[in-house]
């Protein structure tokens, strides 16, 4: 006897409807208010005012991904190091690196440098005028070229990041959606509530509009609990609170151990690090600490243990140190490779390429001094661990050619 099976249709499946511009926002109206609540309560930014393209693109690219306390020490040091874009093309990578060291996600520095090499070897050292010439250069994206068009050329282009996402997708009563229409829609909308460009002494419609968008989104239309009841537009928004968001993936957790091993040097202290490989995916060519296997920490305690975050991981690391001179056991455990191991001088740590945890954790225990800005406020760190007592600090100095050469 046949068993008949159920047939099941294939069809087409429904296409999710998709986020209509709202043209019930009168733009002159948005605009009025949101730029009078500007003028009266925005931040005061080492970068604001400037109309010099260069220190827009480098703050920009700082401010990617990384929180604005972080940036704002680093971003007037790294300009002190490199005052133009042509001092920062013939600059090596190592020193724009270091120059970098503390801001994280690194890649951007890299494409930083490579395109003022661009604009020096193939343009003559001038950085392109609009917003389609920007985007011609090697690794500048559609926002990093409408934001540097509008504040340093006063272009009437939307610069579009996640605080203006936000702020559009509340504002018109929609939810987050990843998907092409989503993003042209959001493009549509801010546009639609752009000023014409108009520039003046003090006054630079464009980019003042577009830096009011962010600055309502960092400070405002949080992400958590936005204080709707001092938004300038609120009663334009449709949503006024928080809007239905896409789950975010789940932060992994990994253990990290790290040795901390310190040698005098006439009168100096040294520091042994391991540079990473050239071809890692992370963090390629910057220096950190040598890394430690599970297996040569039993029975050791460490001497700071921390927190840190880095893209969708959360590492729980510990920092170990010789309990005297004559311990070479965690030396010999080091899983670098032997000629990737270096002694370096702690009074040069600050102008080193050195990953973020090892930044922060030769900052806490006193190897390196604090300077500037050094602390990735973007990745929170919970630590635990006292400042390294001088009697620690001597368990460690002791020279190690045997091992390392």
């Amino acid at each position: 006897m046949k068993v008949a099976r159920k047939s099941r249709r294939i069809g087409k499946r429904t296409p999710r409807p998709q986020p209509m511009l709202d043209h019930t926002i009168d733009p002159v109206q948005f605009r009025r208010r949101l730029m009078e609540w500007y003028r009266a309560s925005a931040r005061e930014l080492p970068w604001r005012g400037t109309k010099d393209p260069y220190r827009v693109w480098v703050s920009e690219v700082m401010l990617q991904q990384t929180r604005v306390a972080s940036v704002k020490e680093r971003y007037l040091a790294f300009l002190q190091r490199f005052p133009t874009l042509i001092s920062l093309a013939l600059a090596h990578e190592a020193d724009v690196l270091a120059a970098w060291s503390g801001l994280g996600y690194y890649q951007r520095a890299r494409r930083l440098h490579r395109a003022a090499r661009f604009v020096v070897k193939e343009l003559g050292g001038v950085m392109p005028a609009d917003c389609f010439g920007l985007r011609s250069l090697p690794g500048v994206g559609e926002y990093t070229c409408a934001a540097i068009a509008s504040i340093a050329y006063g272009e009437s282009v939307a610069a579009v990041d996640g605080n203006v996402e936000r702020v559009l997708l509340r504002l018109t009563g929609n939810s987050e959606m990843s998907n092409a229409a989503a993003r042209a829609f959001l493009e549509a909308q801010a546009h639609a509530l752009m000023p014409r460009a108009r520039m003046a002494q003090d006054t630079n419609a464009a980019g003042d509009h577009n830096q009011a968008m962010m600055e309502l989104g960092a400070t405002i239309c949080l992400p958590r609990g936005p204080l709707c009841e001092s938004c300038p537009v609120i009663s334009m928004c449709k949503t006024r609170g928080e809007h239905v968001t896409l789950p975010r993936k789940a932060l992994r957790s990994q253990n990290a151990a790290y040795l901390l091993c310190l040698r005098k040097k006439g009168t100096a202290t040294e520091v042994l690090l391991s540079r990473r490989p050239d071809e890692a995916s992370l963090m390629a060519g910057m220096y950190e600490l040598p890394p430690l296997p599970e297996t040569a920490l039993t029975g050791r305690e460490p001497l700071l243990r921390a927190r840190h975050a880095i893209t969708n991981t959360n590492y729980y690391v510990q920092v170990f140190t010789p309990r005297n001179p004559r311990d070479r056991a965690l030396r010999k455990s080091v899983t670098a490779p032997k000629e990737s191991l270096e002694w370096v001088l702690t009074n040069t740590l600050n102008f080193s390429p050195l990953t973020g945890m090892a930044r922060k954790a030769l900052q806490r225990l006193k190897v390196m001094s604090v300077h500037d800005v050094a602390v990735e406020e973007a990745q929170a760190v919970e630590e635990q661990g006292a400042p390294l007592e001088s009697a620690k600090a001597q368990q460690g100095m002791e020279s190690f050619e045997e091992e390392f050469g």
